[in-house]
């Protein structure tokens, strides 16, 4: 049976990108929880942060393209969204194989 399918927000999409890139690397660090959690308030970041804790990484880029169908980001946001995604894969001042490879698949998502 399928899960009935679950549109986001455009902050709540964005706020799951952001833990996927925190994730990429199979470490969440504190550090980088704080950095997305200044990005959005606290009740947004614990829904998004309970739906994402329950997904593969699979699911998660699945819900991802199916999300950025829905909403139009302009050129504008797009750049934004790459610039916090940099700050989470820099948060532990390190670029990681894992890390360089979801940026290249988000990429290919994002545009």
């Amino acid at each position: 049976m399928e899960k009935e399918r679950q549109y986001w927000t455009k902050a709540e999409l964005e706020i799951y990108i952001l833990l996927l890139c925190a994730n990429a690397d199979s470490n969440m660090t504190p550090e980088e929880l704080e950095l997305i959690k200044t990005k959005t308030d606290r009740e947004t970041f614990e829904k998004v942060y309970g739906e994402f804790s329950g997904d593969t990484e699979e699911e998660s880029l699945d819900k991802i393209q199916e999300n950025l169908v829905i909403h139009e980001y302009s050129h504008k946001e797009l750049v934004e969204l790459r610039k916090e995604m940099f700050e989470v894969f820099f948060s532990d001042k390190k670029f990681s194989v894992m890390e360089k490879t979801l940026d290249k698949i988000l990429n290919n998502i994002l545009y």
